[in-house]
Formats: C-alpha cells, structure tokens, sequence
C-alpha cells in the first residue's frame, strides 16, 4: 500500500533526478523529472506516492508542496495554550492514631453527642433472663470482697539507667585497636565523565546493494493505460502479486455489485510483461551493485551474477553482466591470493591450528588446497599428534583436523596417557581411521556428512504461454 512523504531534490542530471526526505541528510533516490509537475527544481519539497519495496523505496506520483490554508493565509488562527495547575502534585492525609481512648475500668468511654454505654445508650442491650447483667447492676449484685483480699496493682516499670559516656579507650569488637574505629574500604572514585576514555568506533561493515528504479520507471513509462497497473504488480511480486489483486478486485466488485473482469486477459498481459519486468528489475539491481564498488558484500555480488542466468539479458544487461563478471573474479583472486600467503605463512611457522582452520575455511566453495599444500599440512599434524604433547593441544587439534578434508590422510604418531584423549580418540576413530588402529580397534564407519539447515525455497507457479 503507498503512503505519502515529503520529498526534497537535491540534484538534477538530465532526466532523472535525486532525492531525499524533507530534513534528512543524504540522498534517498533517484526519480525521473516526467513525474514532476512543472520540473523539478533543486531544493523545492514535494508530496510523493511512494511504496516501500525491500529493496528500497519507489516512487509513484509527485504533486505540488502544500501551501497555505484559503481559510486561515496569513496562520492568524488563534491557539489556545493550556494554563498549568499549581499545586502539589500528591496530597498525604494521615489516619488518626489508635482506636479511640482508653477502656479501662473505671473510666467512662463516651462519644460525641451520646450517652455513655455504662449508662445505657439506646444501642446496648438491656439485661434479663438468660443475660449477664452489665454496668452497674452488675457491680452491685458482685459479692463483697473479704477483709484478706488485697487489690493487686500493677508493678510499676524501673526507671532506665543512663547509658554511660563512652570511653575513648575501650576497644571495639571489630578492631584489633584500642581508642581507633575500624578504617573504612578506600573508596574507589568515578571518574569523571568527561575524563573516560573514548568508545573504539566500530569499523564500517560492507552495505547493502543499492536499489534503483531508473530501468523500471523507464519501461513503466513506454507502456500503455492498461498495461501499467499490470506491470506496477508484476514489479511488487510477479504473476502471484498480479492473481492476488485480480481476485481481491473481483471480490470487491461482486460485494458492490459491479461487474467483474476477466482474470484470463489480465493474465495473457501479464506473461507479455513478464519478462520485460524482470529485465528491468535485473537492470536496477546491477546498477546497485555496479555503483556500490568494493563495498559491496561477495555474497550478494554472486548473487546479482547468478540470477542473470533466470532473464532473458539485451545489449545494456549483458554490458553490466560482463562488468560485474570481471569485479567478481578480481575479488576472488584477490582473497585466494590472501589465503594461499597465509597458509604458507602457518606451514612455514608450524601453526597447525592456523593451517587446519584455513584448510576447513577456503574463501570459496570452488576452491581446493593443492596437493602438495596438502601434505605439507598432513605431515606437520601428523607430527604435532603425538604421544608426547599436551592433552589440551592434542585435543584442539584433532577437533579442527575431522572439519577439513585431509582428516583420513592424518596419521597421528600417539595417544596421550589421558582417559580424555583416549575418549575422544575413540570417538573421532571412524573420520582418522589412524587412530582406530593405535588404540587396536577395527576401523568405524565414517560418520555421516553433517547437513546445514537451508530455508525453504518458494517456488513459482508454471506460467502459463498464449497460444
């Protein structure tokens, strides 16, 4: 679905001019001047119709900026500015302290406005039979105390001693030291934030392949009214995007009651474009990468020169084709060039680590260690293998040596006197039989190549060809 921006051109180089979003700071695009009403001029801001691709924004339609509101031109319309409340943000009332006076006999317990319930208020209960009497019938129908009894009091609570001043001279429990308190952990200061030392910056990674639309918006342009819509869904997602909009078109024009229209010439349109859609997007993507240079990813330069193969190229495709046929091979040469010195670099220093790791890691699939590099890496792992070395070492270099392809031509000279070497001797005994054999065993199966989890491909739906 398009969505509307503001967009600022900031150059114009014939027919196509460069873009960007109102306040940003580098380009975003490119944009022919036809959509342009009146021309684009460098450094006006427009309204645009643009889509959202994943490989980068296009545009559909540009209008004229926004001006000034007929109703309000001169931006007199008044505002009204909200007042700010003053006062506290949060009010605390606190509950009043305990339940009330005191219930302790002999005191009369009254409230405000009310009698008191020793005296009878209309809320307590009056007394008969079956009820034990209250207030001061009770007291009176109390036997008289005995001249021996004696009314106990309370005991009265002991005055608290004053603590004694303390002695400079008495010892603390927690010092070795008379007259000194403990000395406090030495307070490890912040340092100021100004005074930190700067973050390293992070080294710049490769990019992303640039996205153009110069070859599209040229081919949507030499194409008729009907065609364009076709070719705008052909664009976004081929002939399934172009069976998506026909149906939803149609489900709408049968809710409303309108006619429908034809998926069968919609779709014979559809496959005449084909093709030219795909060049065209082919185009966009090699001028990306074209533009991009060095920076560019291999992966994704491989890529762009791999899906030539599904497009039916012209002159200007096959001209790019070549171009970027020639950057990839450079670069490959370059990095095997790279990886030939360090391996050379790692036999002659005796880095067995260092030469299996690069044996297992070619910077490409299509790459293989020569044969006499090959044994050299053989020979100087077979010697590090032996009896006399460090289990840990030992143990690192048979685990780097079963993930490159020599591992069935190492021969390990011994097994450490480690339960954990032995371990794991017996377990990597089916990738470097050698090792089977010193341990006096029969040699194990290898085991089975290890599968790496690829995503799943979508695959279109065969085209249909107008006969």
């Amino acid at each position: 679905m398009s969505r509307r921006i503001e967009i600022e051109i900031t150059s114009l180089n014939g027919d196509v001019a460069t873009w960007r979003a109102a306040g940003a700071k580098l380009p975003k695009g490119v944009l022919n001047s036809s959509l342009v009403p009146g021309g684009p001029v460098v450094g006006n801001v427009y309204r645009a119709d643009v889509e959202q691709y994943m490989e980068g924004i296009e545009i559909l339609s540009v209008m004229a900026p926004k001006t000034a509101s007929p109703t309000d031109p001169r931006h007199e319309r008044l505002e009204l500015i909200p007042t700010l409340k003053s006062g506290p943000d949060v009010v605390v009332t606190y509950a009043p302290k305990g339940r009330g006076g005191s219930r302790r006999e002999g005191t009369d317990v009254r409230r405000e406005g009310g009698p008191s319930r020793r005296e009878g208020g209309p809320g307590r209960r009056e007394s008969g039979p079956g009820r034990r009497e209250s207030g001061p019938a009770r007291r009176e129908s109390a036997p008289p105390k005995s001249e021996g009894s004696e009314v106990r009091e309370a005991p009265k609570r002991p005055e608290r001693t004053k603590r004694p001043p303390r002695n400079p001279g008495d010892r603390d429990a927690a010092t070795s030291t008379p007259g000194k308190r403990p000395a406090r952990a030495a307070r490890t200061e912040r340092p100021a934030r100004g005074a930190r030392p700067p973050r390293p910056e992070r080294p710049a990674g490769p990019v992303q392949p640039p996205m153009t639309t110069t070859h599209r918006n040229a081919l949507l342009a030499t194409l008729s009214p009907e065609q364009l819509p076709v070719a705008e869904q052909l664009l976004r997602g081929g002939m399934p995007s172009v069976r998506a909009a026909v149906a939803e078109q149609n489900k709408n024009a049968t809710t409303q009651g309108r006619p429908t229209i034809d998926a069968t010439t919609i779709e014979r349109i559809a496959e005449e474009l084909l093709g030219k859609t795909n060049l065209a997007l082919w185009k966009d993507r090699a001028a990306g990468a074209i533009g991009a240079g060095r920076e560019l990813r291999l992966r994704d330069l491989r890529a762009v020169v791999t899906s030539a193969k599904t497009v039916s190229l012209d002159d200007e495709a096959r001209t790019q084709l070549k171009e970027l046929q020639a950057s990839l091979t450079a670069r490959l040469e370059h990095l095997r060039t790279q990886w030939n010195a360090k391996l050379d670099t790692a036999i002659e220093t005796k880095n067995v680590k260092e030469a299996l790791a690069l044996v297992a890691r070619p910077p490409d699939m299509s790459t293989r260690v020569s044969a006499e590099m090959a044994a050299k890496v053989v020979a100087i792992t077979s010697e590090a293998l032996s009896a006399d070395a460090d289990p840990t070492l030992w143990k690192e270099i048979v685990a780097l040596t079963i993930d490159t392809s020599i591992r069935r031509n190492v021969k390990p000279l011994g097994i450490p006197n480690d339960e954990s070497c032995k371990a794991d001797a017996i377990h990597h005994a089916g990738a470097i039989p050698e090792l089977a054999k010193l341990l006096g065993m029969k040699v194990p199966p290898p085991p089975p190549p290890t599968r790496l989890a690829r995503r799943p491909t979508t695959r279109r739906p065969p085209t249909r060809r107008a006969s």
